[in-house]
């Protein structure tokens, strides 16, 4: 194989996949082309289950393929296998997660061809060394936000208070948009639900007849109370997103993170180690608060984020299916931190390994809880 190892980049906008009868040349691209759009790609390398027939007479890997450059190699796909792409491509989105996210590199498994028998290789995301095992032991680290990477009275002293004494305003000059009807009619039936419980601070929300004014005034009343209580419902993250969007827009709000944390996202990003938010607030207020933090835009190390479409943080499904969306082989390769002990006894019992952050302003942990703590991302 000729200057393999001195293969021209590929252009950012498709995936150039080479045949020839004896063996895809990495330098060379031949007649047998066919383009790949790189968001599909994407979207492909996210998913849990990619498999990759190759045909070498040498696997060339000096680091794991990153999906932004759609993967340095020629692949052959056959029709089953482009239906297979299409089927795992849809199936994060499906699952409420974002691909607005920067280089994220997956776990991939090769059938190599070649010589007198097959070789199945496993390529993993991180650094490699010499007998293809890698370091460190986890792949992933799934991070909380409050309490964990901001402190806790940014969103109380901020966030919250900005939400609640703009949601009148906010509904008011955005009330005939199709997002505000959606969040309408989501606060709608969360609503009825928390009549029909008994919770306290529910107020019936009258129909669209009863005019704007009545409408806005039920809607204001019942996130005044979700808010209060501090619940932890989409019906009420959604709509805090959309009004924070509008304070960050006009710089009115500037995210907190503690000051580890900036360093710590990029020597993981530089390990290749994938880091995950996942916070009850909505995919939209993360992805606001890491691009607008007092350290700049961090997102860039971040490869995705998830909020209680995916369940609620105390429950043990929730982290079987992170776990399984990220695509790792056994959940203990993803390290969750949080602050929250019930969070952590919930990603323990799904195979994840759990470190509790403890930051000035946390809560008081029960005592023989059973958990490592850390003060600090340094300690990680």
């Amino acid at each position: 194989m000729p200057a393999a190892a001195s293969a021209a980049p590929l252009a950012a906008n498709q995936v150039i996949m080479a045949a020839t009868s004896q063996a895809y040349r990495l330098s060379n691209p031949l007649t047998e082309t066919k383009p790949l759009m790189p968001q599909l790609f994407r979207r492909f390398c996210n998913s849990k289950s990619y498999i990759y027939e190759v045909t070498l007479s040498r696997l060339f890997l000096q680091k794991p393929p990153k999906c932004s450059v759609s993967a340095p190699l020629f692949l052959k796909f056959s029709r089953k296998n482009v239906t297979d792409l299409v089927g795992a491509a849809n199936k994060p989105k499906q699952m409420g997660q974002e691909w607005s996210t920067p280089n994220h590199d997956p776990i991939l498994h090769f059938t190599v061809l070649g010589g007198r028998q097959n070789v199945s290789v496993s390529v993993k995301a991180g650094p490699f060394t010499s007998n293809n095992g890698i370091k460190p032991h986890h792949r992933c680290i799934v991070l909380d936000i409050e309490g964990t990477t901001t402190p806790i009275s940014f969103v109380a002293d901020v966030l919250f208070p900005f939400a609640r004494d703009n949601v009148r305003r906010h509904l008011y000059a955005t009330y005939d948009t199709t997002e505000t009807k959606d969040d309408v009619k989501l606060l709608r039936s969360q609503v009825e639900d928390d009549l029909k419980q008994g919770i306290d601070g529910a107020v019936p929300i009258p129909s669209d007849d009863a005019g704007k004014e009545e409408v806005i005034a039920a809607l204001v009343a019942n996130v005044e109370a979700m808010i209060k209580a501090d619940r932890k419902i989409t019906a009420l993250k959604q709509l805090q997103g959309h009004i924070w969007r509008t304070g960050f827009q006009n710089n009115e709000i500037e995210a907190v993170v503690f000051n580890d944390v900036p360093e710590a996202l990029e020597k993981w990003h530089s390990l290749g180690i994938k880091a995950y938010i996942y916070s009850s607030g909505s995919r939209l207020a993360q992805r606001l608060i890491f691009g607008n933090t007092n350290y700049g835009d961090l997102r860039k190390y971040l490869c995705g984020f998830f909020d209680t479409t995916v369940g609620g943080k105390k429950e043990t499904r929730s982290y079987i299916e992170i776990s399984e969306f990220v695509g790792v082989d056994e959940p203990s390769e993803i390290l969750f931190v949080t602050d929250v002990y019930q969070e952590a006894i919930a990603a323990k019992a799904a195979g994840l390994e759990v470190v509790i952050s403890v930051r000035p302003g946390n809560g008081a942990l029960p005592e023989d809880h059973g958990f490592k703590t850390i003060s600090s991302f340094s300690e990680i």
